[in-house]
């Protein structure tokens, strides 16, 4: 992590986790996803509320919460070893 890079995630930091992995995870990450993965996959050809549509509306929420908690921590374990490397 750069000097750069630092300011930027102490900054993104301090708006808190659950507006990261909503804006960062979600929106940024599991809507395109959801949107990518219904034209490769179609899950609504047997309309909105089949199982495999059901699916889709499951899996892509729940996976861009994941990615954005994942990048949280890793961008978390980034900033300390900066701060550490810093401070010695």
């Amino acid at each position: 992590m750069d000097k750069d890079e630092f300011e930027a995630w102490k900054d993104t930091k301090s708006k808190g986790f659950l507006k990261y992995i909503a804006v960062n995870g979600l929106l940024m990450w599991g809507l395109p996803m959801f949107v990518a993965m219904a034209f490769i996959s179609k899950p609504f050809t047997d309309g909105f509320t089949s199982k495999s549509a059901i699916v889709h509306y499951i899996v892509w929420p729940f996976a861009g919460l994941l990615y954005g908690a994942m990048m949280w921590w890793v961008n978390e374990r980034r900033f300390k070893k900066f701060l550490s490397s810093k401070k010695n």
